[in-house]
């Protein structure tokens, strides 16, 4: 193991399946021990808890000193996840929570950024546990299939030209890593408002990416109705209206975040899409 600390080097990612706790983890590895607490053990080392009743969570947290909560989008109930797992950490002895929420999660128009607002409070109230916010602004990466090439259209449940501070996912993941190996101490107390570097909308991101590959992207409003339709069959009732009030604020007012502190965390200037267009580039020629 390298990077280890006179504290202890456990930590622990929950919800590390999905691609920002696999990100997560990804820029842990070589810092300290990770132990990824997932639904369902699929590789070597995942361990598996039932995040909806904490059973395991004890177990799981047994011997790390920090711990990063990043729940499932759009759980119907993330302040009882929260609460289970702050409850399994104080018995483990974990120093230190590190809870990933969102940039303006006390939004009234997105009732599932409140229920993110609410998790807050239950850190900031629960009890001698250190703990640290994230609120990241919305991944570039959700239009990865753009960026890397792969896709030449675009369908958005929104008006594509609301403004949004898109953010590198590989940036949120080295700064919770910073946060997290840096531990409680220097980071007890602090709310982090972590959005990319300018302001783009959806039609200017596809620009960008068409732009550095010298290949048109089209760029289309859809109705909700019409995601709905695609997307939301399988998707519980309250999850698909949660998503669809997401969308309308998006539609009104876009979603905007400064990238000063996740400057500060990185030690550098954060990601454009510019560079993420670059780098997708990169790979896909063979370079390093």
């Amino acid at each position: 193991m390298t990077g280890t600390s006179s504290r202890g080097a456990d930590l622990a990612v929950i919800g590390a399946a999905g691609k920002t706790g696999t990100s997560v983890v990804g820029a842990l590895t070589g810092l300290a021990d990770v132990r990824p607490v997932v639904r369902t053990a699929r590789r070597p080392g995942d361990v598996a808890v039932d995040l909806d009743t904490g059973a395991g969570l004890d177990r799981a947290l047994q011997g790390c000193r920090g711990v990063y909560v990043i729940a499932p989008n759009v759980h119907p109930d993330e302040p009882g996840l929260v609460r289970r797992v702050l409850a399994a950490a104080a018995s483990a002895g974990v120093e230190h929570v590190v809870y990933h929420s969102v940039a303006w999660p006390c939004t009234p128009a997105m009732p599932h950024h409140v229920d993110k607002a609410r998790c807050e409070d239950e850190l900031r109230t629960f009890g001698d546990l250190r703990w640290t916010i994230l609120q990241p602004c919305a991944y570039a990466e959700n239009f990865s299939a753009v960026l890397t090439g792969e896709a030449d259209e675009v369908d958005v449940p929104y008006n594509p030209g609301s403004p949004f501070s898109f953010v590198s996912l590989n940036d949120i993941a080295q700064a919770a890593a910073r946060v997290l190996v840096d531990g409680g101490d220097a980071h007890h107390g602090a709310t982090y408002e972590l959005g990319g570097p300018e302001a783009l909308s959806v039609r200017q991101l596809c620009a960008r990416a068409a732009a550095a590959r010298s290949r048109p992207v089209s760029v289309r409003q859809i109705s909700v109705d019409e995601w709905k339709a695609r997307h939301g069959a399988a998707m519980p009732d309250d999850a698909v209206a949660r998503l669809a009030a997401m969308f309308d604020f998006y539609d009104k007012h876009g979603f905007l975040a400064s990238s000063a502190h996740l400057e500060h965390l990185l030690g550098r200037s954060p990601a454009s899409v510019d560079d993420l267009c670059r780098a997708a580039a990169t790979r896909s020629s063979g370079g390093p």
